[in-house]
């Protein structure tokens, strides 16, 4: 341990450790959401699957463990070890939750890093119990020793280096779901709700320039799929787009694994926000691609998981390939990424309804050869790339910017939380940065 370091168990770093009930509260239609370990994603909460109990479940587990803004969570069952920052102040309750309570914001945030170090997470791993599902117990979390600076300037300095490189990684994830957003609502307007189009028949103006205005017709006509705009036409997915299918190199053959072709499964799927996938948790050697059933993807193909967890959607950020359980999607002639991209956004859940397979949801070419769609004229397709072309182009740098600055972040975190990374005169460095 360097010198002018301190350590002590956590039960004693914190004003105490505590964990969430172990009781199974009733949902409820209104009320608060009840934590659980499985929505502890990446340092955030995930509320998306969470449920709601009643403000009288919710008051009875604040009895005991009430959350506070700048505690930490740990996640303790299943994945354990995912630690979370209670950035602001809370509205729900925990269960089966570490619960670390602090003293105050500095060391929250320092708790929080130190937790999520290499060695640290190799501690906790090794104090896990359990055979079916791993979980840590509530008194190894007390006794997890926690190492710190003696001088509380260091520890401050330590928080703001390794909280600035995150707030900025927060501020991209941020702006990319306003620009994803912005996309997706444009390709509804255009081409899901025909605003543009309905506009026109009602003879109000549609606040688009000249140019892109008169590429949508002024009449709407019956279909097949309801009314749909005169000259545009209803099509199936694979009459417009061609499909590429997957493999996996032998895994008994080291040479085709590690090399420098990222490789895709489920578990690379991006957040819908940031629509491209950039890297992989494993890669593939040119030897692998060759003497395996997967294809390299060319950037700017979609591609979508068939099996088991179906449906997540990614556009290929660089060039990859992918495993036999996704299909890349591709328009026949070229181009149109952005336009196949979220039409297969928008007929996802279509094909969700459609899928097989008595153990595992199936996503078969069948399928998709049933989604159809309203197929615009080209014109208007282009236009769209267009406009969408400089939105999709920040959300990918934003993304490029993201691993950039995780990549730091992650080299200084061991060295700045072991003392390896000596910070000399902090009150002058703090002083220079506040």
């Amino acid at each position: 341990m360097p010198i002018n370091w301190l350590e002590c168990p956590a039960e004693e770093f914190c004003s105490s450790v505590r964990d969430g009930t172990h009781d199974s509260p009733k949902r409820s239609d209104h009320g608060r959401y009840l934590v659980t370990s499985r929505h502890i994603v990446g340092g955030r909460l995930d509320l998306t699957n969470a449920y709601r109990i009643s403000v009288a479940d919710y008051t009875e587990i604040n009895r005991r463990s009430e959350v506070n803004q700048w505690d930490v969570l740990l996640s303790m069952i299943g994945t354990v070890g995912e630690p979370c920052l209670v950035r602001e102040p809370p509205d729900y309750a925990i269960k089966n939750v570490g619960l670390f309570k602090t003293r105050n914001e500095t060391d929250g945030k320092y708790l929080y890093y130190f937790l999520k170090s290499r060695e640290t997470q190799s501690n906790i791993r090794a104090e896990s119990r359990g055979t079916t599902q791993s979980y840590i117990p509530l008194n190894a979390m007390r006794k997890l020793v926690v190492r710190y600076p003696e001088e509380r300037a260091v520890t401050k300095t330590i928080v703001h280096i390794l909280g600035t490189l995150d707030d900025k990684i927060e501020l991209n994830r941020q702006m990319n779901e306003t620009l994803e957003a912005m996309a997706r609502a444009l390709f509804k307007s255009w081409f899901i709700d025909f605003d543009p189009v309905k506009k026109k028949a009602a003879g109000i103006p549609t606040g688009l320039p000249p140019e892109i205005d008169k590429l949508f017709p002024d009449r709407m006509v019956e279909s097949e799929l309801g009314e749909i705009p005169e000259g545009w036409n209803v099509v199936g997915l694979l009459d417009k787009s061609e499909v590429i299918g997957g493999g996996t190199p032998k895994t008994s053959i080291s040479e085709y694994w590690n090399g420098n072709i990222p490789w895709f499964s489920v578990v690379d799927s991006p957040r819908p926000s940031d629509i491209y996938v950039l890297s992989t948790k494993k890669s593939v050697s040119e030897a692998g691609v060759q003497h395996s059933s997967t294809r390299l993807l060319s950037v700017g193909t979609t591609i979508i998981s068939a099996r088991g967890t179906v449906g997540n959607i990614a556009l290929v950020g660089r060039e990859m390939c992918m495993n036999q359980s996704c299909y890349g999607i591709r328009w026949r002639r070229g181009g149109h990424d952005a336009f196949v991209y979220f039409t297969m956004r928008f007929g996802v859940d279509t094909l969700r309804r459609r899928t097989h397979g008595a153990v595992f949801d199936t996503i078969t070419q069948d399928t998709l050869r049933s989604l159809k769609f309203v197929c615009p004229e080209e014109s208007a397709i282009n236009a769209f790339e267009q406009t969408v072309s400089p939105i999709l182009s920040l959300v990918r740098f934003n993304l490029e910017e993201i691993q950039s600055l995780s990549a730091l972040r992650d080299t200084l975190l061991p060295k700045l939380i072991s003392g390896e990374l000596e910070i000399k005169d902090p009150d002058k460095f703090l002083e220079r940065v506040t």
